[in-house]
């Protein structure tokens, strides 16, 4: 009887965008997952605060999953007040009964780049296995030859995981919505339209809400993402 195999999708989705999307589908494809959780941060240690408020992060990250059957918002992070650490929230997958899983930690070819800066590299690799999706300008492809260290522990997909040894980094290329939170803020700001950057639902909630524009106080646009 082969495990269960689970994809997490984490971010501080300020908004969660169609490139956030794209990669957990292309992750899902190729793995054969069962589900993916999608889980926001509270307090990302990497980044400057959100600009919308956890309470939103987690309604745009819900209305983005809420007809997607095998997907789930978690709110594991959120009901922490520490730093959200990727290593700290994986323990706590295996604490809760998903030790006998197959976890795939889903993350884009950009972001994985910097993985020697977090938080108890490189013994998180050992918590789970990351599934890296190509971003635009990042293919997952050219990771080994930018992180050489780290080559021995990737293979690229479509490949069989029972055979895959050792291999805890599985890079995979597929298409990604060229898109960032960055420049949804700043869209926002300008009085321009997302249209098609974000789940439509998203979108409505953004809208509604008035997130991310000038005339929203104590809240601030944030550069990084």
């Amino acid at each position: 009887m082969t495990a269960r195999r689970i994809g997490l999708l984490g971010g501080t989705f300020d908004p969660i965008h169609r490139g956030h999307v794209d990669a957990a589908c292309a992750a899902e494809a190729a793995l054969d997952l069962e589900s993916v959780f999608v889980i926001t941060s509270h307090v990302p240690p990497h980044r400057a605060q959100p600009s919308a408020s956890s309470y939103h992060r987690f309604a745009m990250a819900a209305l983005a999953v809420r007809e997607r059957a095998t997907w789930r918002a978690l709110d594991v992070e959120l009901r922490s007040t520490a730093p959200s650490y990727t290593a700290a929230t994986l323990r706590r997958f295996h604490e809760r009964g998903y030790a006998a899983a197959e976890l795939f930690f889903i993350i884009g070819a950009d972001a994985f780049a910097e993985i020697e800066t977090w938080k108890e590299y490189p013994a998180l690799l050992d918590l789970c296995r990351f599934a890296v999706v190509s971003r635009p300008g990042h293919p997952a492809s050219q990771l080994a030859a930018r992180m050489p260290r780290l080559a021995p522990r990737m293979t690229r997909t479509p490949f069989e995981l029972g055979a895959a040894g050792a291999a805890t980094i599985l890079l995979i290329d597929a298409p990604t919505a060229d898109v960032s939170s960055t420049v949804i803020r700043q869209l926002r700001a300008r009085g321009q339209s997302i249209g098609g950057l974000v789940p439509e639902a998203v979108q409505q909630h953004i809208e509604q809400h008035a997130l991310y524009t000038p005339s929203r106080p104590g809240r601030r646009m944030v550069e990084h993402d």
